[in-house]
């Protein structure tokens, strides 16, 4: 909303020395968001005058039509004497009342003028266009000309009232009584502590039966419609500079004389109008919603098919109008023909969401809809329609008819009853009822009670629902800068809990493994799941949409982490960093199908926990994972050898990473999963309450996902469940004691079937060796034909220690012993001759 400083001014008596800077400041401490202050005129200097044509001659023979003028400026000139100018403008005639810069004026822009040749003539000054004044766009795309009834030589810089400061307010969607001059106005006098003249203060004649006929049938969609007829209009009428200038320092271009008072009056009061043509109305108004698929062309000339939603005005042919968003061609005012002499004003009330969605189904916001969907007041509609006719008399010549038309659904004021103390307990602030009942006056309320106060909402402020928003409306009026700051006390014992410790413990391990951690937006298309090689019942495509999503091509809620940070290895390698190891630790969204619609809680009070309990319902399972990506080199070359590039292993060695923070051994199996390679994947197994349970998955992702998705070849990917492995885990890892006795080491090969995992051979090692194991490592993997086809060779090296003595070497031989006997039992391993 931009809002002209000597506007506001009509409506409050503000100080002579305050600035457009000091206003802003007293409006933003008052919670309006007041973005800038445009300093119209600046730099501009005269002399700039009202000026009369006298002869315009033809110049021959250029490239583009020139004028050579005499103007009559009065004695601005100092002589009295015609001004010769030169102009290439064409929409001016001999007789022309034109606005006149004089040599040593300067123009906005630093724009210096003076006397020079051009065209083989002398140009002493120019005459303006509204541009070079930076007044806009005025519709005429030329010289400005003006009434013939301004005299010569009128200083035109207070004329066109060139010089001004106008406040460009962002009006947040709760406060759309902001979006009218009205509504500023009140914030400004009670900011300055001044009277308030109310424009919305009009005599208004009441209802009658001669008004012209108008029949609601959706009184929900409009529960108030005031229809003013005006007649004998002249055709001639424009609109006056001091209108045109409003309309252009507000942000809007004029138009015609019934149109620029309609528009007028909607930021003068906020209330949007529409004038219609009375000639080419055929029988009564009507208001009820559309038929679907009947059709409209709006006045910017678009032929829209309509929805059964959609709020329609009509008349005996069909629709007019679209409700509170554009009218009609067909009944459009005349501003081309002028033929239009009778207008019927419209001023009605429609209900917000109604208009929303109207207007974004067609994707036609206005100044209308902007205000409609905000809130605007019902019981300005008679007032702005009074405005209305009362200007088209004044300006136009009408005469307004004796008719008037309202057609009011009845309805109660809304009441709120809150504690007189309420605003003093949300704030830490003793304000005192006093100070709460004059805040709340100020705002428009009226307020009875003494501990206990029933307080009536205004019109004009619908967001005004409950005792928090009338707490908020005491504490902005007495401004957020005197709220004091307190830090919060926090009760003694409470920390993080096992799951926040655990996800922290994982980020700072994979950090210390080399990972970079890549946080992703949690949203996906469902391309990607295509992608990334899902079967068609894979769980993982049941996914969570979103009913407003920021992207229409991310609309739901990601089933893994792996889409984001496949994104994020996909960019950075397409921006020159091929050695990559990400990770990200985040919640999936895994819909169960038994969601259920949340009861809305009451703000008044904490919700119980079985509320609590029943949101929490509503809510699809929400498992937190980690996931890692590998691609180019895990370890890299230089002077001390060759490098070495991520492979499968790397990833199982990322959740075994993981799965070590929980205190947890993994149990790794072959398994076949998109989207890895069915040769290259591994499923991870954990004991879950006594139960041996899928945590995650690691491996080489598969060649059809690397092309599709444009990876890395031989990218790899790990994704583990940390709730699981919570679950499986004994809280947090205790400290290592360090025994200070030395250790045993002794070496076996085994040779087991092909088909044997190294995983159930180590596992049966591990338990075979008993207490004085410290650690069992794979060093080798061997095949050749001395071993037997199908057959194949595990090298493991056995460290023993024992932590209160020196072990012997009978005792180190006994425990290998013990855990080949257990190997061979389980696996059928031997060993190796």
């Amino acid at each position: 909303m931009r809002v002209p400083l000597s506007w506001l001014r009509e409506y409050v008596d503000l100080p002579a020395t305050e600035t457009g800077r000091d206003v802003q400041a007293e409006l933003v401490s008052a919670g309006l968001e007041v973005e800038r202050v445009e300093q119209l005129g600046a730099g501009l200097k005269g002399p700039l005058v009202v000026g009369k044509v006298l002869t315009i001659e033809e110049l021959e023979g250029f490239k583009k039509p020139i004028r050579f003028c005499t103007v009559d400026v009065g004695t601005a000139n100092g002589t009295g004497e015609p001004q010769e100018i030169v102009c290439g403008a064409r929409n001016f005639a001999v007789g022309d009342k034109v606005v006149v810069v004089l040599p040593g004026a300067v123009l906005p822009g630093d724009f210096a003028i003076a006397a020079r040749k051009t065209y083989g003539k002398t140009s002493h000054g120019m005459i303006c266009s509204g541009d070079e004044l930076g007044m806009g766009d005025d519709g005429s795309g030329g010289i400005i000309v003006l009434p013939p009834e301004h005299e010569v030589g009128t200083d035109a810089i207070e004329l066109l009232e060139l010089v001004d400061e106008v406040l460009d307010i962002a009006v947040t969607p709760d406060r759309g009584y902001a979006l009218s001059m009205r509504g500023v106005a009140r914030e400004t006098a009670t900011a300055y502590g001044l009277d308030l003249r109310d424009p919305a203060l009009l005599d208004v004649p009441g209802p009658n039966a001669f008004g012209y006929p108008v029949q609601v049938a959706d009184p929900l969609g409009c529960d108030r419609f005031t229809a003013r007829t005006v007649t004998g209009l002249s055709p001639e009428a424009r609109s006056p500079i001091w209108l045109t200038r409003r309309l252009q320092k507000a942000g809007m271009r004029p138009i015609s004389l019934a149109v620029d008072i309609t528009n007028y009056v909607m930021l003068e009061l906020g209330q949007p109008l529409h004038a219609y043509d009375r000639s080419r109305i055929q029988g009564a108004i009507g208001v009820r919603r559309a038929e679907q698929g009947e059709k409209l062309v709006t006045l910017d000339g678009a032929k829209r098919t309509l929805d059964a939603g959609d709020l329609v005005i009509t008349d005996d042919r069909g629709p007019i109008g679209l409700a509170g968003v554009m009218g009609g061609a067909n009944t459009e005012i005349d501003d081309t023909e002028g033929t239009t002499t009778e207008v019927v004003v419209e001023a009605a009330h429609f209900d917000p969401i109604s208009i929303a969605r109207t207007a974004r189904r067609h994707k036609l916001a206005s100044e209308a809809s902007k205000r409609f969907e905000r809130g605007v007041d019902p019981e300005a509609a008679a007032a702005a329609a009074q405005r209305t006719v009362d200007l088209l008399v004044l300006l136009a010549g009408g005469t307004a008819d004796a008719g008037v038309t309202q057609v009011i659904s009845p309805s109660a004021p809304h009441t709120i009853t809150i504690p007189a103390n309420h605003p003093d307990k949300v704030a830490g602030v003793d304000y005192g009822r006093e100070t709460v009942v004059r805040r709340l006056q100020q705002v428009g309320c009226d307020v009875y009670g003494q501990d206990e106060l029933i307080v009536t909402v205004p019109s004009w402020r619908p967001d005004l629902t409950d005792p928090n928003d009338l707490a908020e409306e005491v504490i902005r009026l007495e401004g957020y800068e005197n709220l004091p700051s307190t830090l919060p006390k926090p009760p003694a014992g409470l920390g993080l809990t096992d799951r926040q410790r655990l996800h922290r413990r994982v980020g700072r391990a994979l950090a210390g493994a080399g990972y970079v951690e890549a946080l992703n937006y949690p949203f996906i298309g469902t391309e990607v799941l295509d992608q990334l090689g899902l079967e068609a019942d894979d769980p993982r495509r049941t996914v969570v949409t979103l009913a407003n999503p920021l992207s229409d091509e991310e609309p739901a809620m990601r089933t893994t982490l792996l889409p984001g940070l496949l994104g994020a290895l996909r960019r950075n390698d397409g921006r020159g960093s091929h050695d990559l190891a990400l990770f990200e630790t985040g919640l999936v969204f895994r819909p169960t199908g038994q969601e259920h619609k949340a009861e809305r809680l009451s703000v008044d009070r904490r919700p119980t926990d079985e509320e609590i309990a029943g949101i929490d319902s509503a809510l699809p399972r929400q498992p937190r994972r980690a996931a890692v990506v590998l691609a180019g080199a895990r370890e890299q070359a230089g002077w001390w050898g060759k490098g070495r590039p991520a492979d499968w292993a790397d990833a199982v060695e990322a959740a075994r990473t993981v799965a070590r923070e929980a205190g947890v051994e993994l149990t790794v199996r072959g398994d076949r999963h998109a989207p890895w390679h069915p040769g290259r994947c591994a499923a991870l197994y954990a004991t879950v309450d006594g139960e041996e349970t899928l945590v995650g998955r690691a491996g080489e992702l598969h060649p059809r996902v690397v092309k599709a998705l444009h990876l890395p070849e031989r990218s790899c990917a790990m994704e583990i469940e940390l709730d699981l492995l919570e679950q499986a885990g004994a809280g947090a890892p205790a400290a290592p004691r360090i025994s200070t006795f030395p250790v045993a080491t002794q070496d076996v090969a085994l040779v087991v079937a092909r088909d044997v995992p190294a995983t159930e051979v180590e596992a049966a090692l591990r338990e075979g060796a008993g207490e004085l194991l410290e650690s069992v490592r794979l060093f080798d993997v061997y095949e050749g034909e001395q071993l037997g086809e199908g057959r194949k060779s595990l090298a493991y090296a056995l460290r023993f220690r024992a932590g209160d003595r020196t072990l012997t070497v009978d005792e180190a031989s006994a425990a290998r012993d013990s855990a080949v006997a257990l190997a061979g039992e389980r696996t059928g391993a031997v060993l190796r001759s």
